[in-house]
C-alpha cells in the first residue's frame, strides 16, 4: 500500500496548488490523506476547502487545533459520506465528529487517526494514552497516525511510543519540513513534520510584512495569507503487512 501524506493546506494558494498539483500524481499512490488544518484563511476548514480536497483526489482529511473555526463544517465531521479526522483527544463525549476512520484499501484496512499534542498548545486530553486506548482494538489494519503538535520532542515521543504499533507517526503544525524521514524499530515510518502546502514566499504561510513587523516592532500587526507561487510537500510511506517498509519526502513548488 502506496500511501501519501500532504502536509498542512494554508489558504487559497495551499489551496490551489493542492488542486492541481494532487490529481497529476494521484495515480501513483493507493491512498492520500490530507490535513486541512489551515486550508480556510489560514485558520480552519470550510465546507468548500473540503470538496475541494476530496475531488483532487484527497482520501481522508484531517484537521488540528483550528478545527473549530468554521462552524459550516461542523454537519460534515460526523457524516460518514465525508471522510473527516478530527483530533481524537477531546475528553468531551459531544465534541462533533471522530478521531480516527477505517478505510479499505484494495482490500486492506488502514486506519487515519488525528491527534493534538499539549506542550505549547491548549491543554486536551493525553494524546499518548489515547493511542494506547485506541490500540486495544483489533480491528484497526494499518494505523497511520497524524500529530499535531509544535514540540519536536513530543512529536519525537510519540514516534517512539508507537515505534511498532503504528504503521506511520508524521507531524503537522510548524510548516516547515524536517530532514529526519526514517522507520522506527518495528516497522514505524517517521518524521517531524511534514512541512506545508501553501505561499512558498511567506513565513509559515502568512505575508511577510506582518510576522517581520511583528519581530521588528515587537507590537501585534496583521497577519494575511502569502500570494504567488505555492508548495506541496508531503511523506510518502510504503506499507506492507501492516508496517512500514520505506518512506520518503515529497515536495513541489509551482514555476513563478
Amino acid at each position: 500500500m502506496r500511501v501519501l501524506f500532504i502536509g498542512d493546506v494554508f489558504g487559497q494558494p495551499g489551496r490551489r496548488v493542492l488542486q492541481t498539483h494532487l490529481p497529476v500524481i494521484r495515480p501513483q499512490f493507493d491512498f492520500v490523506i490530507v490535513n486541512m488544518e489551515n486550508s480556510a484563511g489560514g485558520f480552519g476548514i470550510h465546507r468548500d476547502a473540503a470538496r475541494g480536497a476530496l475531488e483532487a483526489g484527497a482520501g481522508c482529511l484531517t484537521l488540528g487545533n483550528h478545527a473549530w473555526h468554521h462552524k459550516d463544517i461542523y454537519p460534515m465531521l460526523a457524516e460518514d459520506t465525508y471522510p473527516i479526522v478530527r483530533p481524537l483527544n477531546y475528553a468531551d463525549p459531544g465534541t462533533p465528529g471522530v478521531g480516527w476512520r477505517t478505510f479499505d484499501v484494495n482490500g486492506e484496512k488502514l486506519t487515519v487517526v488525528n491527534l493534538l499534542g499539549r506542550v505549547f498548545m491548549d491543554s486536551l486530553s493525553n494524546p499518548f494514552r489515547a493511542m494506547d486506548d485506541l490500540l486495544e482494538r483489533d480491528d484497526l489494519g494499518a494505523v497511520f497516525v497524524d500529530f499535531h503538535a509544535e514540540a519536536t520532542s513530543e512529536k519525537q515521543a510519540m514516534g517512539w511510543h508507537l515505534a511498532g504499533r503504528a504503521a506511520a507517526v508524521i507531524g503537522t503544525h510548524t510548516h516547515v519540513p524536517t530532514a529526519d524521514t526514517r522507520i522506527l524499530k518495528g516497522g514505524t515510518a517517521y518524521q517531524t513534520d511534514a512541512g506545508f502546502t501553501g505561499p512558498h514566499d511567506s513565513i509559515i504561510g502568512s505575508a511577510i510584512e506582518g510576522p517581520l513587523g511583528r519581530f521588528l516592532t515587537e507590537r501585534p500587526h496583521r497577519y494575511g495569507v502569502a500570494e504567488g507561487r505555492a508548495e506541496l510537500n508531503g511523506v510518502i510511506v510504503q506499507i506492507e503487512g501492516g508496517r512500514a517498509a520505506a518512506a520518503e519526502r515529497y515536495r513541489f513548488v509551482e514555476d513563478d
